[in-house]
């Protein structure tokens, strides 16, 4: 891809530079962070403006205000009662219908089948035949269908081409052409949890996810036949070669082997509010396979289906409490990594990053989870920073 990153440095993605301001916080780490005495309200608020400066990928800017606790226009008063009332038990009994069904279809393909068990894996990706193209084609069907249930009537997607691999594969000395060559990984920036619900009806591919979600009724099986990698990240040691070796494994099947699913993978580790890209884990780059980006937004005018600064009964009731939902998906050229790129995953996650950064117009921001839960933890009053100021994601 050197020609399209020579292209970028003539048009270079926006970059939220961190705020250092307060980054000298070792001899105040004890400092409260929200004050209890009779100015407490003040220096609340003080405080919290200056987290959404630092934090700005967080922040909520919606009529509904920060954590969906905000003061409401009397119209949107109404419209929420009104629909509190008629489409929010409408569309909980048909989204819970869907699944349901989509449970029972995996159910009925995985009888008398034994899920795959190794490693950090627990899946029935590895099923063929009749079963594997009856869980995919109904699973894409009914998870397009529940976006719909759920507002989401139109998806605008746009496909950008590429007129840069063929000479980047002469640049490389290959004799295959890289075109031909398949994807091993879906890269996508994290804006909601309906993110998933998208790529499964576009492309149905595997993803990450914490172990205790296959352990939900419903939807563990159904993630079970996704063939997801399930993380349990309170535990720092394993047995295993870890979630990295074992992603890593599938990316790298699925670029060699045409039937196998290919990863989706959200390198920033967790959710923004949808203006915003952070940096990128190196997961997703390490096996040294094509990858396909992809671009998700949600413009709003009233209620933001961005998973930032929200507990998520409250965002599932607002977000079906609005007549209408939309999506708007930009799917980039597969990035075909030059040599140097292989050799360095940093060095590709970066360069992705700032492709999509530039394309999609998103502000690059170098924050991560742990200023996440800082900003959380602020909003939700605890008095003191919690111990992950100092942290970096592993």
């Amino acid at each position: 891809m050197e020609s399209e990153l020579k292209d970028l440095n003539s048009k270079p993605a926006k970059i939220q530079q961190p705020d250092t301001t307060h980054d000298d916080t070792s001899s105040k780490d004890d400092r409260p962070l929200l004050k209890a005495d009779s100015s407490s309200t003040a220096a609340a608020a003080a405080n919290i403006h200056e987290l959404e400066k630092k934090f700005a990928a967080y922040v909520r800017n919606d009529v509904y205000g920060t954590m969906g606790r905000g003061e409401l226009p009397l119209k949107e008063k109404i419209m929420l009662g009104i629909s509190l009332v008629t489409l929010l038990p409408l569309r909980i009994v048909f989204g819970m219908s869907l699944v349901v069904v989509y449970y029972l279809i995996c159910r009925i393909c995985t009888m008398f089948s034994a899920p795959n068990q190794e490693e950090e894996e627990e899946g029935y990706a590895h099923l063929g035949g009749w079963r594997r193209a009856v869980i995919v084609r109904s699973g894409r069907f009914l998870s397009r269908s529940l976006l719909f249930v759920v507002g989401f009537y139109w998806i605008t997607e746009t496909h950008k081409d590429s007129a840069n691999t063929k000479e980047n594969s002469k640049t490389e000395g290959t004799h295959q052409l890289e075109e031909q060559e398949r994807p091993g990984a879906i890269v996508s920036n994290h804006v909601s949890y309906l993110d998933i619900l998208y790529h499964m009806s576009s492309s149905f591919p595997s993803f990450v996810a914490k172990r205790s979600v296959a352990k939900i009724p419903l939807v563990g099986l159904i993630s079970k036949c996704l063939g997801c990698v399930y993380v349990q990240r309170e535990s720092k040691s394993s047995d295993f070669k870890g979630v990295a070796g074992v992603v890593t494994d599938r990316v790298r099947e699925a670029h060699h082997n045409g039937s196998a699913p290919m990863m989706l993978l959200f390198p920033e580790g967790t959710t923004t509010n949808g203006d915003y890209l952070l940096s990128f884990k190196t997961g997703a780059f390490l096996a040294g396979a094509p990858v396909v980006p992809v671009i998700l937004r949600y413009p709003y005018q009233r209620f933001s289906p961005a998973w930032d600064s929200i507990t998520g009964v409250r965002h599932v009731v607002f977000l079906l409490c609005q007549f209408v939902n939309h999506m708007e998906v930009m799917h980039l050229p597969t990035y075909y990594p030059s040599q140097q790129e292989k050799d360095d995953p940093k060095l590709y996650a970066n360069n992705v990053r700032r492709l999509m950064a530039t394309e999609g117009n998103l502000i690059m921001s170098d924050i991560g989870l742990a200023e996440k839960r800082i900003y959380h933890a602020a909003l939700n009053g605890n008095n003191r920073l919690p111990s992950v100021l100092h942290q970096k994601d592993d």
